[in-house]
């Protein structure tokens, strides 16, 4: 092969295979915008029961369970894949699943049942109604945390310990609500400050239910709002009639979590099936499809879906603001969206209602890779129901551009690599790690190099990452692609034009 043949047909041969390469990772990323959708129900339901799969499958997930609502009624709903992969025990729609931070619509309920029968003031400040227990000081002025900031985020508390932290074995001995409150109920913000995603604040309101009640919170809780919406599977408490229902969780690596439960409830500690978030979601319709079910009235519910606060970091990507319980955006349709999703060790739950149409989808899964695939199901629902995009469908742009990010790093890599072979193949490199020559030019490289590695390894020592959830597949392949490309720029500094 001549010489010029050969360098033209090298250099374009690199290109080629960092060309198909991108494609290559972007033909598995998501791409729903090319599948025609049905119209009808059954047509619909019957295309979900193809698609979900095929998604479980590309981010594996073991086990999911979705319903649907129309007309501010449940009319379907199906379960897929596993509960537990070790005993091929399949999920289903009774599957007790834990519904984490969907627990703080819920409660929501809750709270606003006592505003209701006048027991509590939503701009009060909580202090008064927490007789046996003070909010520790801080340098912010704790009297004016009031009940409507906390059940809106923007009272000013930390988001609170997450994770095995605040885990424990059903029954076991675990921390007292009071006692977990001293701890973490602590202002970080000046209150009415704005926007702050808060286990801890949804939390206090427990206590406050239990001071004004008298009750345990998981009682008053199945009295007045789960048992009267006809959540029957549902509960606060851990109850030992769960048994085989409950499903395992599954980690980013697929590592089965076992049953566990929190010191707390209201944030995230609610067990429920997907036909029960469900009828929580039914239960929440407004105007035509509004039904009393003895618990809220329609100027309630109305009162809960009105923006409180403006929804700041990374929450803006996906949301508008937030009422009290609820992330709300309004669709390009018009009509308002209401929403809450859940995450915890093991889990990724999601439901998606708009009051006015009386429609609604719920996604329960096992795993925490369901990002994507939540958004992926979001966004087939909103294009069946003809409601125009909403920003949960960034996840799915992301996705791709992620890849796309990989593919790009890639081809640097393989770029620099395939230059430094040749350089020494053909003599024009030495291995001359101490001389001063282009030297500025190599200590960028190190420097960058080492800056990579640092950063992977700072990465790598996090128990959790949040872009490891949203991006679970390609986030692995972007660390390996940055490794590799950092190996270049610090074996390529060791070597020096030759003399």
């Amino acid at each position: 092969m001549k010489p010029m043949i050969k360098k033209h047909w090298q250099k374009h041969a690199l290109s080629l295979v960092a060309i198909c390469f991108i494609f290559g990772l972007m033909n598995t990323s998501s791409n729903p915008m090319i599948i025609r959708q049905p119209d009808s129900l059954k047509a619909f339901t019957a295309y979900l029961n193809e698609r979900i799969p095929a998604l479980m499958s590309r981010y594996n997930i073991p086990g999911a369970s979705i319903a649907l609502v129309r007309g501010g009624k449940l009319v379907w709903s199906n379960a897929y894949g596993y509960a537990n992969l070790e005993e091929r025990r399949p999920m289903t729609v009774h599957s007790v699943c834990r519904a984490e931070s969907i627990s703080k619509s819920v409660t929501a309920w809750g709270v606003m049942k006592l505003v209701e029968q006048g027991f509590v003031e939503l701009d009060a400040p909580v202090q008064r109604y927490l007789r046996h227990w003070k909010l520790p000081d801080s340098e912010f002025d704790e009297q004016t945390v009031t009940v409507r900031m906390l059940l809106s985020a923007s009272a000013g508390m930390p988001l609170g310990e997450i994770g095995k932290a605040v885990e424990y074995v059903p029954q076991s001995e675990m921390p007292s609500l009071q006692d977990y409150l001293t701890r973490e109920a602590r202002l970080i913000q000046k209150p009415g400050d704005g926007y702050l995603y808060s286990n801890v604040g949804f939390n206090l309101l427990e206590l406050l239910v239990e001071e004004v009640t008298g009750l345990d919170f998981a009682e008053y809780m199945e009295n007045e709002v789960l048992r009267p919406l006809g959540m029957n599977a549902s509960s606060f408490a851990w109850d030992e009639s769960f048994g085989s229902l409950i499903p395992n969780g599954h980690e980013l690596n697929g590592a089965p979590v076992h049953p566990y439960v929190y010191p707390t409830k209201a944030s995230g500690g609610l067990f429920t099936s997907v036909e029960d978030i469900a009828r929580f979601i039914s239960s929440g319709m407004t105007g035509r499809y509004y039904a009393s079910y003895g618990v809220l009235s329609q100027d309630s519910l109305r009162q809960m879906h009105i923006p409180q606060v403006k929804v700041s970091g990374v929450y803006r990507f996906v949301a508008e603001s937030y009422g009290f319980g609820y992330f709300i955006e309004t669709l390009p349709s018009g009509q308002k969206a209401i929403w809450h999703g859940g995450q915890g060790h093991g889990w990724m739950t999601h439901f998606h209602s708009v009051p006015e149409t009386g429609d609604g989808i719920v996604i329960l899964t096992n795993s925490q890779r369901s990002w994507p695939f939540i958004a992926d199901l979001l966004f087939e629902w909103m294009r069946w129901n003809k409601f125009g995009s909403i920003k949960f469908e960034k996840i799915i742009y992301a996705t791709a551009a992620s890849w796309i990010f990989i593919g790009l790093v890639t081809l640097l890599s393989l770029t620099l690599t395939f230059n430094l072979v040749r350089d020494i193949a053909n003599g024009m490199l030495k291995f001359a790690p101490f001389v001063t020559d282009a030297s500025h030019v190599r200590l960028f490289k190190v420097a960058t190099g080492m800056s990579i590695t640092a950063f992977l390894g700072w990465r790598i020592s996090q128990p959790y990452l949040f872009e490891t959830s949203i991006f679970p597949t390609s986030a692995g392949w972007a660390g390996l692609a940055l490794l590799a490309l950092s190996v270049v720029l610090i074996v390529s500094a060791v070597f020096s034009r030759g003399q």
